[in-house]
């Protein structure tokens, strides 16, 4: 169904599907367990099997890299890890229960073959959309956890992402819970137009209403994140991490230079590169990542919702 030419009455209608959903939901029914499982993960794999590092382009074999969580022990390069397997190295076992908000498929544009690809991740991948949430005990601290994919639609900020996130942030706030949000993204997906475009002023709104609640919101940046996601949600942290030699920003360094006609400094947009002026606080490797998070939202466990 394409909303070009809708009446306004047609337009309420639309965005009703949206809220319809959690209106009807009592507080205490806003969660599932559910088993965090990466389809793309053979069940059973032969010793011979290697990944190739993004980096140095060795060939690690597929077992040690699992168990480094996709850092590569030649180079230190923190290669791509699925959003299901990074849930699962943050989140104590056996306490994570996934956040209900099933947004139906829609394709505002009628864009050609688009609920039918979405459909295929989401068989392939085992996520409902571009971003895994829920509750769950990090180092025993309990907190909401967003973990963008990079694997559906490169992570890609569209309609059901953008409630999703925003829907995170409400029931984080109406449960005083902190929201750990790992970023991965090429920003808003172009299938659906402006109204992907609509979601960072959305998913903004949410952040600033938790904040004013007094919530915690801490933010891991990961590579990439860049577009419409770096210039909403994921740069509104109250403390922002960041894994090493992230791609980080809004739009790329030779559409950047292009535009101002300047050569950009090295480094520009990596993390290293943003922790050295000021915009990161602290790069985290991905295997130090759960013990810091968790040290942080101890350290802030008394502060939390004194507003």
């Amino acid at each position: 169904m394409s909303l070009l030419g809708r009446t306004k009455a047609e337009l309420a209608k639309y965005a009703t599907v949206l809220k319809a959903s959690k209106e009807s939901q009592e507080l205490n029914d806003d969660f599932e367990p559910v088993v965090v499982r990466d389809k793309l993960e053979k069940p059973e794999e032969s010793g011979t099997e290697v990944i190739t590092c993004t980096a140095c382009k060795k060939e690690i074999p597929s077992g040690i890299m699992k168990k480094n969580l996709f850092v590569c022990p030649e180079c230190g390069a923190h290669n791509k890890i699925s959003a299901a397997r990074r849930m699962r190295s943050m989140v104590d076992a056996g306490t994570f229960r996934k956040l209900k908000c099933k947004v139906p498929i829609m394709n505002p544009l009628d864009y050609p073959d688009y609920e039918e690809k979405i459909t295929k991740l989401q068989e392939k991948t085992g996520l409902e959309e571009g971003v895994l949430i829920g509750v769950g005990d990090i180092c025993g601290q309990k907190a909401m956890i967003a973990v963008m994919g990079s694997e559906f639609l490169m992570g890609s900020m569209g309609i059901a992402v953008g409630e999703k996130v925003t829907y995170a942030f409400e029931v984080a706030d109406r449960n005083r819970l902190p929201v750990v949000m790992f970023t991965a993204s090429g920003g808003a997906r172009m299938q659906e137009g402006i109204l992907s475009l609509m979601q960072m002023a959305k998913t903004s709104a949410a952040v600033q209403r938790f904040s004013e609640h007094g919530g915690l919101y801490v933010v891991c940046l990961t590579h990439p994140t860049t577009g419409g996601v770096s210039a909403s949600f994921a740069t509104l942290g109250d403390i922002t991490l960041a894994e090493p030699g992230a791609l980080i920003g809004f739009a790329g360094p030779r559409v950047i230079e292009q535009t101002i006609g300047q050569k950009l400094p090295e480094g520009f947009q990596t993390a290293e590169y943003l922790e050295t002026h000021g915009f990161v606080d602290q790069i985290v490797p991905r295997n130090e990542m759960r013990e810091v998070v968790g040290q942080i939202l101890k350290l802030h466990e008394r502060k939390r919702w004194s507003l």
